[in-house]
């Protein structure tokens, strides 16, 4: 009996297909479902509500303050992060670099390292009795006094910081990559008809790592739009929710209170409305040619 290849393609895929519908289709047609009801976890019941859950994050403050945080921490965050990896791939990437492997190696292993531990180490550092606090008071910079994730107005700051001391070297290796497809014909040709570093960066590197650059942003973006593991295990959104995110507020209704999960479902897909129209405004803004 002669089998099409079409079958014979559908039976290799379809472990990966009935895993695609298990754990990613149906959570997420469910959790759309869900966004409409007033979901009770100790009863297994809910009610269907319409639209009441998307009306009352209208007029929540705790959502408008989160995302107030998570916009703060975005735009801090992709720019910092993207600038230093852009920075240091150019840098490594140069014929005056020496050891670059190394460098590589080195900038490249916090990304590679578990974020508990990574949050862990920081949270100790940013204590009062921290060695940043000390090295601050040696320096004679101003110190805090209960510790910078316990200020309302450094807590924020403090784990952006950390965020992008963790990523950057994560972005450096794909600015590499993308500066290493680059043909060395175009630089030997702008060396010899006189072009400075600095114009070879801006008129030839730059362009022509725009599409490295477009996949950056995207991915930075929707990563600290998405930002909670460092809040949950630093700071659980305080001082004063000063460090609440929208996914911490996701995660605080749907599963730390008992009536509340319909509530997490409709703010998930709200997020998910805001992270497709910065993508969308992001390549439609970096995409043209």
């Amino acid at each position: 009996m002669k089998i099409q290849k079409s079958h014979i393609a559908i039976g290799f895929l379809s472990p990966w297909l009935v895993k695609l519908f298990i754990f990613w289709l149906y959570p997420l047609l469910y959790a759309l479902y869900m966004s409409f009801t007033r979901y009770r976890a100790l009863g297994n019941t809910s009610e269907f509500i319409g639209f009441d859950n998307y009306s009352t994050i209208a007029i929540d403050p705790l959502f408008w303050k989160a995302l107030t945080n998570t916009i703060i921490y975005a735009f801090g965050a992709v720019p910092l992060s993207t600038c230093c990896g852009l920075l240091l791939a150019v840098l490594l990437h140069s014929k005056y670099s020496k050891y670059p492997a190394f460098y590589r190696a080195g900038l490249f292993l916090p990304s590679v390292t578990s974020i508990i531990v990574i949050t862990l180490i920081f949270t100790n550092l940013y204590a009062k009795d921290g060695y940043i606090n000390a090295l601050a008071g040696i320096i004679g910079l101003p110190q805090s006094d209960k510790g910078f994730l316990l200020e309302p107005s450094t807590a924020l700051f403090s784990v952006m910081l950390m965020d992008v001391w963790l990523s950057t070297g994560y972005y450096m290796m794909l600015f590499l990559a993308g500066l290493q497809s680059i043909p060395k014909d175009i630089y030997e040709s702008a060396y010899l008809q006189g072009a400075n570093a600095m114009q070879i960066l801006r008129r030839i590197t730059l362009p022509l790592l725009k599409p490295t650059i477009l996949f950056v942003m995207v991915i930075s973006t929707i990563k600290s739009l998405q930002i909670f593991v460092e809040m949950y295990t630093m700071t659980k959104g305080g001082p004063l929710n000063a460090t609440l995110t929208v996914v911490y507020l996701i995660f605080s209704n749907a599963f730390e209170k008992t009536d509340s999960m319909g509530y997490g479902a409709a703010l998930a897909y709200v997020l998910f409305g805001i992270i497709a129209i910065l993508s969308f405004i992001q390549m439609k803004v970096l995409g043209k040619k």
